[in-house]
């Protein structure tokens, strides 16, 4: 189904944002910038928000999670805004319990480790993803010319949360599942994929001009593993979002040794952590291949002249690429200043 005649993609198709440009392969003359965890923790007027309402609730209103979308685009001045959510919102939606732990993140009172288990899964209703489409409209309504990008997680990490009960670093039940069942691993990513994949298409339907897919846990994979158990998995929740015709972000943490194959599931940019650079990440996967990233998030609490030198260096090293949007190598650290951030844009725009 093609976007509505209203969608911002479509209003503004003969003069394309910055970021639109660039996630298409186009160079702008000044480079778009945006940071992953941008709302959120980082930022006074979030926690004063937040008071009171816990983490997914805040989410599912659409108020809150629309108020907290646009309060980093209006102190930092970004070119796009990230619509706030979770990565286990549609698990929530699809009505599996699943809360947020201050301190540790979602966890999950009965984990999936069985094909029972998978069985037992609910689908997800599609009217339960109005409060996402309702919030998105709201922001999109507010943001004017400012382009507001999709928000997933990739069906590998939300089956390490499923398996693994919460956070794991290592994810070494999931990987175990991977192997020792192979039908009932299929079965339980082919679920995670059909959520995550209608999450991302309600956001895009209801105006979000592009969409980023996040596998926070791919780096606990071999390239192998990647390629057989996931990458497929990865392509099918994404199926719904191509056929809009709307620009792709995959990102994942510590995936220097994927990157290729994740650009192969079907996404036109690549984020990139802090730990490749990005000259090399083009050359891993060709000129052609838009970049977004790579700023150490580290490095935002450094004394100016030591961020400063190294933001340079990404920009130089961006150029690498057809086209680069400039961003973290992940989120922002919570205890980050927020004058810092807006200071990294205003230098940005001013360089980049």
């Amino acid at each position: 189904m093609p976007l509505h005649d209203s969608h911002p993609l479509v209003v503004r198709r003969n003069d394309p944002p910055a970021l639109i440009r660039a996630y298409r392969g186009d160079r702008p003359e000044t480079a778009p910038i945006w940071f992953m965890r941008q709302a959120g923790r980082s930022l006074p007027e979030y926690r004063e928000l937040r008071v009171g309402t816990d983490m997914l609730d805040a989410c599912l209103n659409p108020e809150l999670a629309s108020e907290i979308t646009l309060q980093p685009v209006r102190r930092h001045g970004v070119d796009a805004g990230i619509f706030f959510s979770d990565i286990v919102i549609p698990v929530r939606l699809a009505g599996v319990d699943v809360r947020i732990v201050a301190g540790r993140g979602p966890v999950l009172e009965n984990p999936v480790r069985s094909a029972a288990d998978v069985a037992a899964l609910p689908p997800l209703d599609p009217e339960a993803l109005a409060p996402i489409r309702e919030a998105v409209a709201m922001t999109v309504a507010q943001l004017g010319a400012t382009p507001l990008i999709g928000f997933a997680g990739a069906p590998y990490t939300l089956a390490s949360y499923l398996v693994e009960g919460g956070p794991s670093k290592e994810q070494l039940r999931t990987r175990a599942l991977m192997h020792s069942d192979p039908e009932t691993w299929a079965a339980l990513l082919s679920w995670c994929a059909d959520i995550t994949g209608a999450f991302l298409e309600a956001q895009l339907e209801a105006g979000a001009s592009a969409g980023q897919l996040f596998d926070s846990w791919a780096g606990s994979l071999s390239l192998s593993d990647y390629t057989n158990h996931v990458a497929p998995h990865s392509a099918r929740a994404l199926e719904p979002a191509k056929a809009l015709r709307v620009p792709l972000v995959h990102f994942g943490v510590g995936t220097g040794e994927l990157l290729a194959a994740m650009h192969g599931v079907g996404v036109d940019v690549m984020g990139v952590d802090w730990r490749i650079p990005l000259d090399e990440a083009s050359r891993r996967l060709g000129a052609d291949v838009p970049l977004q990233g790579n700023i150490d998030p580290a490095l935002l609490a450094a004394p100016w002249p030591v961020l400063e030198a190294h933001i340079r260096d990404v920009l130089e090293r961006g150029r690498a690429a057809k086209a680069h949007v400039v961003n973290l190598g992940h989120g922002v650290p919570p205890e980050t200043d927020p004058t810092v951030l807006t200071r990294v844009v205003e230098f940005v725009h001013s360089h980049g």
